[in-house]
Order: structure tokens, then sequence, then C-alpha cells
């Protein structure tokens, strides 16, 4: 009797060398997804933001802002209260790379903020980052 189905082509290679060649791929992309991790890794300098119920979180602390709004719509720039008219003079000036951070009570009024902003705009203030507190 004849054989019908040939011998599978080998090449000359014998079955060891065959799955070395068959894993060399799968070890190429292994080596890729590590390196890319390793850089996705390292791309940014930020620390990790902190986790909720920290105890650094739990402390009393002032926001990082440019400009504080308290309850009663009096402004406050560096811990000083300023006037409508002393506002515009007191922040630092408008920045095209830079937010205005205004830091808002948070039982302040909507018409409150608005004439605040309208204020803000007529200076010049185009980009402005309204700092929240997360709920408890």
């Amino acid at each position: 009797m004849t054989d019908l189905v040939p011998p599978p082509a080998t090449s000359g290679k014998g079955l060891l060398e065959r799955v070395e060649d068959a894993l060399l791929p799968l070890i190429n992309l292994v080596f890729l997804l590590l390196m890319f991790f390793i850089v996705a890794g390292q791309l940014t300098e930020d620390p990790l933001p902190e986790l909720p119920g920290s105890s650094q979180l739990k402390e009393e602390r002032a926001p990082e802002a440019d400009l504080m709004v308290k309850a009663d719509g009096s402004w406050t720039v560096g811990g000083e209260t300023v006037s409508r008219d002393r506002l515009l003079a007191s922040l630092p000036e408008p920045d095209d790379q830079a937010s205005l951070r205004i830091a808002a009570d948070q039982s302040l009024t909507m018409a409150d903020l608005e004439d605040l902003l309208g204020v803000l705009e007529a200076g010049g203030y185009t980009d402005v980052l309204l700092l929240t507190e997360p709920g408890a």
C-alpha cells in the first residue's frame, strides 16, 4: 500500500528547531509588551493621587487657589479680602498656559458666581478652573 498523505514538509529541520522557530515571535511579543509597560510607567513625574479616606486628606487645609469666594460673596486673594475694583489688580496676569484657579464655597449662589465670572471675563481671563471638594 502507498501513503496517500505525504509527510510534513520540514525543510530538513528537526522537531526542536521547528518549536524554537514557532516560539520566537511569541518571545518577541512578550519582550515588546514588557518594554511598553516599563516606558509607560516612567512617562509621568506626578505622584500617585491620594486615596479617599487617607489621613492626609482628613486634615483641614486651604485649597491651592488663586481666588477664593466665600459664602457671603466676598473675594479673597492671598488671604486678603479684595473689592471689585481691586480684584483684577490682585490676581496674576491672564495666561493662556495656566488656568486661573477659583475655590468657591459650596453654598455660593449661581448669581454670585456669574457676577464673578463676568468680572474675570472683562479682565481678560479666558481659562478658569473651578476647584471642587469631593463629597464625603
